[in-house]
This record gives C-alpha cells, structure tokens and sequence, in this order.
C-alpha cells in the first residue's frame, strides 16, 4: 500500500476540489493518506511569487475557472465573501484538532473545507469561525507554540522536498502538483509503463535556455 502526503492550503479552492476528489480518482486502489496542512503563502514568499489572486486576470480566470469545474464534477461549491483572507486561524484550527498539535485528518480537513467552499461565509467573521471551532473541538490551543510550529514545521518540510504549491501530492518523495495531476498520480500508483520506462527523470534532462533575474 502507497501512502501519499497531502499538501493543502484552505484558501485553495483547486485543494477543495482536489480533496473531494480524491476518493473518486483513486477507486480501487489500496493507499493511505496524511493530510498535511501547509501555509500557501509561505510557499510563495520563498520562490518569490504572487499568489492567483494577487494577478487581476489571473483572479478572475481562477474563480471562473473552480466554479466550472465545480459544476461540471457536481460538487457544491459557493466562493466565500472575499477571496483571498488570511487562512491562518483555519489552518491552525486543523492542526489543533490532531491527536498531536501539528496533526490533521480527513474529518477535520472536510469541515473546514466545506466552511469555506460551501457556506459563501465571510472568512474575517469572527461568529462564523466561532460555530466552526464549537463542532470542532480542539484538544489543543490554537494559539499555543505546539500548533504554530506544527504549521511551520509542515510549511518548511514540503518546501524541503520541492512542494511550491496547492493542492499537492507527495509520494516516494514525488510531487504531484494540481486538481490536474489526480489521474496522473493514479497512474503513478498503479505502476504505468511511462513510469517505468524512466519518465518521470526526463524532465530532469531539459536544459534551461533563458534564466532571468
């Protein structure tokens, strides 16, 4: 059985349609998965990039774009009332829940996700994020140091092993990037011949033409 790490931000709506997926795309398949909540930001800070939403077309074509594809794989989706907003007490909330500080779980990740992605709530209301940390109980501080290192800790490691993005999928030390990589990564775990054949290490042999600085 393969186990996958699962790299994941809140405010991704390509992460919320990843996770519903999942189960989906990977039918029939023996695996296990560690949902890993990692800060999106902190990703871009270190490669030195704007987030979707920080790119007026970009941000645009992105929420046209997850609502489409919403509809087209029949999941709810309603945006929340502003996009982006600062995902931290959601992600910190996550990590509280784990049996450690710094763990999650598919339950929790679900009840978040669905809060965001589903309620059209404003993310900065204090009552909304107060219902949701009631159905949640946390068993450990939000804001203790266990549970913002636990966040820090994930962040730091997925970009140790070359995660720079959302919704992410980290097995055998690959990473699969993207809602679009899911029948990728089902190939990858039912062992297709491209893999085999050495394709994964071909893209390594591209030189790069043109670096700017």
């Amino acid at each position: 059985m393969k186990h996958i790490t699962f790299h994941l931000d809140f405010i991704s709506p390509y992460a919320y349609l990843a996770f519903a997926q999942l189960p989906e795309a990977l039918k029939g398949i023996s695996y296990g998965v560690d949902y890993r909540p990692v800060l999106f930001a902190g990703m871009l800070k270190h490669h030195g990039q704007l987030g979707p939403a920080e790119i007026a077309p970009k941000r645009d074509w992105t929420y046209r774009q997850v609502m489409w594809l919403a509809d087209k794989l029949g999941l709810e989706m309603r945006m929340p009332a502003s996009h982006p907003f600062n995902p931290l007490p959601l992600l910190r909330l996550a990590l509280a829940c784990g049996q450690r500080a710094g763990d999650s779980n598919r339950y929790v990740c679900e009840q978040i996700f669905k809060h965001v992605w589903t309620s059209g709530a404003d993310m900065n209301d204090a009552a909304a994020f107060e219902t949701l940390l009631a159905q949640l109980k946390p068993r450990h501080d939000l804001e203790g140091s266990d549970v913002k290192n636990g966040l820090k800790a994930n962040t730091d490691a997925a970009i140790s092993k070359g995660v720079f993005g959302v919704p992410a999928f980290e097995v055998d030390g690959q990473v699969f990037w993207g809602l679009d990589a899911l029948p990728m990564l089902r190939d990858y775990l039912l062992d297709a011949p491209w893999f085999e054949a050495g394709g994964w290490e071909r893209s390594r042999q591209v030189a790069a033409g043109v670096v700017r600085q």
